[in-house]
């Protein structure tokens, strides 16, 4: 775990009804890595658990972290933990940020955030407006005691503007997409993160509009949902192309589990398929990819990658570059 920072809870407290915000620095007071919007850490819990939360607020001070989570009804453990355990000036071990949902070069940027999707998207906002560059936020919610941060996203913005969509006033997101995804312009980049039902209904909504797959980018919270199938028909061989050791890939285990269990290092997080961690090239072979990580650009790519936490192969064999 040499890859880990030992920080300190340095201040919890509520933003709205169902979300903390959790201020973290570093033990020693010494500074923090720099980070950009878009970018997660990962969070070792006491319990045992880690837990992948975006890095919010500004990014232009490194003095601290700030993340934000709501507590889930159905939860693992890890909001279950933060909202009813964790108390300041307790250690935790977190990651170095990584970033796989960072601003790209754009004329004006679209953001659309439901509920605690909103944690990547208002630090970028806050980016893109000292930096001066134009930009839409839609955030909703289901009321404006479930909102995040809205005390700082309806303050006055010189180069953006924000608008918060409340349900319980009738604007929720099947009313009210439609208008905010206007038609795609060229230099126009749109950026979504939220429930599962949330980021299809933007995709759903972007692609009604036009708006062409390179210009979208999503993050989710969720692993897509797989159907059962059965072990004859899914196992297969994952080979390593550095040794051409292979082994037997059953359907009650992933990748990284066979990959593990002989010996071969992966550098596994969520084990879920959303944090990017265990992403690997691959030689050859047919990808099922069951992450949520990639794009369906990349997931279609002459060169692709896999999640060895959760993706599969189609093909009997499946070669790759470790």
């Amino acid at each position: 775990m040499s890859d880990v920072l030992e920080v300190v809870v340095d201040g919890i407290w509520c933003q709205g009804k169902r979300s903390l915000a959790i201020r973290l620095v570093a033990k020693g007071c010494q500074p923090l890595p720099g980070w950009q919007p878009g970018a997660h850490i990962d969070v070792h819990l006491p319990c045992g658990i880690i837990r992948q939360y975006s890095l919010t607020g500004s990014n232009t001070t490194a003095e601290s972290y700030l993340i934000c989570v709501a507590r889930e009804s159905d939860s693992r453990g890890g909001s279950r933990y933060i909202h009813e355990t964790l108390r300041p000036g307790q250690r935790l071990l977190i990651s170095p940020p990584r970033n796989l949902f960072a601003l790209q070069e754009a004329d004006r940027v679209l953001l659309l955030a439901a509920g605690i999707g909103i944690t990547p998207l208002y630090a970028m906002a806050l980016h893109l407006e000292a930096a001066g560059r134009p930009f839409e936020l839609h955030y909703y919610v289901k009321s404006r005691e479930d909102a995040a941060f809205m005390r700082e996203l309806t303050q006055p913005l010189r180069h953006g503007a924000c608008v918060i969509h409340r349900s319980d006033a009738g604007q929720s997101p099947r009313l009210t997409l439609a208008d905010a995804i206007h038609a795609p312009e060229s230099g126009t980049r749109l950026y979504a993160c939220g429930p599962a039902g949330f980021m299809a209904a933007v995709r759903e909504a972007a692609s009604a509009m036009g708006w062409p797959e390179t210009q979208i980018h999503t993050e989710a919270f969720q692993p897509l949902a797989m159907p059962a199938a059965s072990a004859e028909a899914e196992t297969f061989t994952v080979t390593l192309a550095s040794s051409g050791e292979s082994w037997p890939v059953p359907a009650n285990k992933s990748i990284a589990q066979v990959l593990m269990d002989n010996g071969v290092a992966v550098p596994l997080s969520c084990e879920m398929g959303i944090c990017g961690a265990c992403l690997t090239p691959v030689i050859d072979g047919d990808v099922d990819h069951r992450d949520t990580v990639q794009s369906e650009a990349e997931k279609t790519a002459a060169r692709q990658h896999i999640a060895l936490c959760c993706s599969r192969s189609r093909s009997g064999n499946l070669v790759i570059d470790l």
